[in-house]
């Protein structure tokens, strides 16, 4: 969480999202730092946001399992993600994916609190999992 407060800060300034927030969204989707993606040869590719490489990515991707939500069900399958070559890359981009996504303009509006950031994300279909939200005020809650 300290690695990321400053790029976090700055990701705040171009988004209006709490930088608590954003860390809050960092640590669910990485495990508190856990469970990063890594790279073909086990190092580090930045992406703690769980960002998807689609096709108008042009940048570096690692590939890895995740699970995924079909019809409720959880699913594993194998799908590209963004590679970093740091954490202010990753949190630069997160902010411009938040800006740039007509899908998350509601969300941007609706981060005034950590309830209203939390099922914006979920509503914008950010995670497939259907206790997303909830899980992302929980651990919101644990952020100062």
């Amino acid at each position: 969480v300290d690695r990321l407060a400053a790029p976090a800060q700055a990701a705040s300034a171009a988004t209006g999202i709490p930088a608590r927030f954003i860390i809050g969204q960092a640590a669910l989707e990485s495990g508190w730092g856990k469970r990063e993606i890594k790279n073909n040869d086990g190092s580090s590719t930045h992406n703690v946001f769980g960002i998807k490489a689609t096709s108008d990515w042009t940048g570096k991707t690692a590939s890895a399992v995740t699970t995924e939500y079909v019809n409720g069900k959880p699913q594993k399958v194998v799908e590209k993600f963004r590679a970093y070559d740091s954490y202010e890359d990753a949190l630069t981009d997160y902010a411009s994916v938040l800006k740039s996504n007509p899908r998350y303009a509601p969300v941007v509006e609706a981060s005034r609190d950590a309830a209203g950031f939390a099922h914006g994300m979920q509503k914008a279909g950010y995670a497939t999992d259907p206790q997303y939200a909830k899980k992302l005020i929980s651990i919101m809650r644990h952020i100062a």
